[in-house]
């Protein structure tokens, strides 16, 4: 009798335990998977609005420009009719490229007015049909000649990515963020002391060395990535 007794109270102890540890197990579970719940739904309730008028074509495009010139920047690119035009007007030293509606991703571009004259080049040969190959060529002769000329230093602002969503509130594109060209034609590594390759994220390296397009690329790190 006194054996059975000590059986049953122990074999009540194993129960007690195992509902113990499996309580502890689903709380702990629990508090793990919440905090991923609630990042997921910060997620998906951002307030985003897809470009869908011109005046969201201008709003997303100004995020190219340095923050103070943004009011007075102009602003040109196609409109969502398919035309390219003039979408806001500006009175300051820069002018801003809108996204294009009709490709994939975002990609808006800010530069300096100096480099007007080289950018509109590119689109008009690119207009009547010429490969990027012969856009690249014709203007390294005009650069050449003296037809065409990039101001050393002048600097253009992408900002870019793969979504088209947006913020309404601030305009900031869902993804997207910034890099930066600073031309310097026919610049060498060995004449700026900057590499022909990136050597490390976030640093800056030269392409189209020794050409009339040649410049410094630098890519900032993604905000998440600092």
């Amino acid at each position: 009798m006194k054996h059975i007794l000590t059986v049953l109270i122990f074999n009540a102890f194993l129960i007690s335990c195992n509902s113990s540890d499996k309580a502890k197990t689903t709380t702990q579970e629990t508090s793990t998977t919440e905090p991923t719940t609630e990042s997921a739904s910060k997620d998906i309730n951002k307030n985003l609005k897809a470009i869908e008028t011109d005046e969201d074509l201008v709003a997303t495009a100004l995020m190219a420009a340095p923050e103070k010139s943004r009011l007075t920047s102009k602003v040109i690119g196609y409109n969502m009719a398919g035309e390219f035009v003039t979408l806001k007007e500006g009175d300051n030293e820069f002018i801003v490229l809108a996204d294009d509606p009709t490709k994939d991703g975002f990609n808006a571009a800010c530069y300096h007015k100096n480099l007007e004259p080289f950018m509109a080049r590119g689109r008009a040969l690119r207009a009547e049909g010429k490969s990027a190959e012969e856009i690249f060529t014709i203007r390294e002769e005009e650069m050449k000649s003296g037809k065409l000329k990039i101001t050393p230093g002048s600097t253009l602002h992408i900002y870019y990515g793969p979504n088209t969503m947006y913020d309404p509130e601030t305009a900031a594109v869902d993804g997207a963020q910034l890099r930066y060209v600073t031309y310097i034609p026919w610049a060498t590594s060995e004449t700026i002391g900057i590499p022909e390759a990136p050597t490390a994220p976030n640093h800056p390296w030269l392409m189209n060395a020794g050409t009339h397009r040649a410049h410094i690329m630098l890519s900032p790190l993604p905000k998440d990535k600092e």
